[in-house]
């Protein structure tokens, strides 16, 4: 039988441990935003350097770093919406940063980055303008998240069930989601020669069924 001041201190560490994998996750997020706006800031700062090398080392932050941090930053902030008392729908300030968050996204990737290609490879032959301001664009949109964050306005939503009780899911859950955007920057840079998301897009979209059902579990 485990003497009771052990087993106390198995509680006592198993709680810092869940304490230490939600902070280090709060970190990550926050430092992959700071990252995703200051690569915006960056790549607004290049183009206006002009061509040739104003564009091509903006082509070259875009490609190796810059989209890396957004999806981090997206995937670590889903993650904490998903372990945490914050739930996906639950607060219209969330719903508001998943919605800017999703927007740069798919306008980042699948607009201006070939746009930026475009712009590279033509030199002084194109207008940089346009990416200009979609960069200063997405750099004001990451720091009105931060203001989201912050202040935490409005009410919740209508979908906010008032039994609703704080989700205690396993410690390591916290570490995973922590150590996910690591492994697509490591691994799949070194597979593809740049970074790319896909152990991230998986858990996305595989981790609110899992969730649904630790939900209808823990209130059985």
């Amino acid at each position: 039988m485990r003497d009771p001041a052990s087993a106390a201190r198995l509680a006592r560490m198993a709680r810092r441990s869940g304490q230490w994998g939600r902070q280090t996750l709060v970190w990550l997020h926050a430092v992959t935003s700071i990252g995703w706006m200051s690569l915006a800031l960056c790549l607004c700062v290049l183009l206006l350097a002009g061509p040739p090398s104003g564009y091509e080392a903006a082509r070259i932050l875009d490609k190796q770093l810059l989209a890396h941090l957004g999806t981090s930053s997206a995937f670590t902030g889903l993650m904490l919406s998903a372990l945490t008392a914050w739930g996906y729908l639950r607060y219209w300030w969330v719903l508001a940063k998943f919605a800017v968050t999703l927007t740069q996204l798919y306008v980042g990737i699948a607009i201006l980055s070939p746009r930026l290609d475009a712009l590279a490879d033509a030199g002084a032959a194109a207008d940089a303008g346009p990416m200009i301001a979609a960069s200063a664009l997405m750099a004001s949109a990451i720091a009105g998240q931060a203001w989201l964050s912050v202040a935490k306005p409005w009410r919740h939503t209508p979908w906010a069930d008032p039994r609703w009780r704080t989700p205690h899911f396993p410690t390591w859950l916290y570490w995973a989601a922590v150590a996910v955007p690591v492994l697509d920057f490591v691994v799949w840079r070194a597979v593809f020669g740049a970074p790319a998301p896909l152990l991230s897009l998986i858990i996305v979209l595989v981790f609110p069924l899992y969730r649904r059902r630790h939900l209808r579990l823990a209130t059985a």
